[in-house]
C-alpha cells in the first residue's frame, strides 16, 4: 500500500477501493515471506483493526470495500509489524481472560502464562469467600492492570488495590480501569514500590497478594520482540532475577490475614527456590502450578491460620 508494488491487484487510490479480502491476502503473504510463525493470525488482527470487522463478522466483512481511512490504518500497522514491533502493540489492545486491555510500550504484553496466575488467584479468593463478606486483594506491579482488573471484574465480592512504581504503567492501568464498568468502583490505584504503595491500614487485612514481578536475570537472553520493545524495568530483576520475588515473599506475611494467600508468577527454574523461601518465611501449603505448556509457572503459598 505504501507503493504501487505493494498494493492489491486493481487498487486505485483515486477510484473505488478493493475488498478487504485483498488486503488480508496481502498481509498473510508478506508476513509469511518475512518468516512470521503465525502469519495468518497477524494478518487477521491487523485487518480486523483496520476494517472494524471482528469476530464472527470478519469473514463477511472481507467482501466489503476497504475505506480510504481503513487502508491508511492498514498501511501504518503493516509497516510497524514488519519492522518487528509486537502485534499486541501494533493493534493496541489484547484479550486477557474476560477483558480487552489497551496495551502499548509502557506495559508488558498480557500473556497466557499470566492468565494461569490470575486463575490461581481466583481459586484462592473462592476458597476464602464468605457469605455476605468482602475480600481484599492487592495486585502489586500491575502494569496494564491485567490481573487486578480481572479480579475486580470476576469477583464482585472483592475490593482490589492495584499498584505500580511506573507512573506511565499506571496511566495504562487507569485507562483499562475505565473500561470495566461498575467493577471499577471497587478498585483503588496507588503508585509506589511494592508494599510501600499500600496504605498502612491494610496491614494484616489482605486476603490475597498477587504479582507478576520482574523475574528475568540481567544476563538472560530474550527474543528481540521482547528485549527491543517491552519495558526493561518490568522484566529484569537483580540477584539472577530473584530480587523482587524475594522481597515479595518475605514481605507478604505482614499484610495477609490468617489463611490469606500469596500468588506469584516466575520462571520455571525459580519455582523450587521460591517455594523454599516461602516455607522459610512462615508460609504453609506451598504449591507450584504449571502453565498451559506444562512448565512450572506460579507459586501459591498460604499464611498460617
Amino acid at each position: 500500500m505504501n507503493s504501487p508494488a505493494n498494493e492489491p491487484a486493481g487498487y486505485d487510490p483515486a477510484g473505488p477501493t478493493v475488498a478487504w479480502a485483498s488486503f488480508y491476502d496481502e498481509a498473510r503473504g508478506r508476513f509469511a515471506a518475512k518468516g512470521f510463525a503465525s502469519a495468518h493470525v497477524d494478518a487477521r488482527r491487523i485487518v480486523e483493526e483496520a476494517s472494524g470487522f471482528e469476530g464472527a463478522e470478519f469473514h463477511l466483512g472481507l467482501n466489503e470495500p476497504a475505506t480510504k481511512r481503513g487502508v491508511a490504518r492498514f498501511d501504518a500497522m503493516m509497516q510497524r509489524r514488519l519492522d518487528g514491533e509486537p502485534l499486541q502493540y501494533v493493534v493496541g489492545n489484547w484479550g486477557f481472560r474476560t477483558l480487552d486491555l489497551m496495551v502499548d510500550q509502557r506495559v508488558l504484553i498480557p500473556r497466557p502464562e499470566t492468565e494461569i496466575v490470575a486463575g490461581v488467584a481466583m481459586a484462592e479468593l473462592e476458597r476464602l469467600a464468605r457469605p455476605g463478606g468482602q475480600l481484599v486483594a492487592v495486585d502489586l506491579g500491575t502494569g496494564s492492570g491485567a490481573i487486578g482488573l480481572s479480579v475486580a471484574a470476576e469477583r464482585p465480592d472483592t475490593v482490589v488495590t492495584i499498584t505500580d512504581l511506573s507512573v506511565e504503567a499506571l496511566q495504562v492501568a487507569r485507562a483499562n480501569l475505565a473500561g470495566i464498568g461498575r467493577a471499577a468502583t471497587r478498585v483503588t490505584v496507588a503508585q509506589g514500590s511494592w508494599f510501600d504503595a499500600l496504605p498502612t491500614e491494610l496491614a494484616g487485612s489482605v486476603d490475597l497478594v498477587v504479582s507478576n514481578p520482574p523475574y528475568v536475570a540481567p544476563a538472560d537472553a530474550l527474543p528481540s520482540e521482547v528485549a527491543d520493545w517491552e519495558p526493561t524495568e518490568a522484566l529484569i530483576a537483580g540477584n539472577e532475577g530473584r530480587a523482587d520475588l524475594l522481597h515479595l515473599i518475605e514481605g507478604a506475611g505482614a499484610w495477609l490475614v490468617e489463611g490469606g494467600a500469596l500468588v506469584l508468577e516466575m520462571a520455571p527454574h525459580q519455582t523450587a527456590w521460591a517455594a523454599g523461601v516461602a516455607a522459610d518465611s512462615g508460609f504453609v501449603e506451598v504449591a507450584v502450578v504449571p502453565d498451559l505448556a506444562g512448565r512450572d509457572r506460579a507459586m501459591r503459598a498460604r499464611w498460617p491460620g
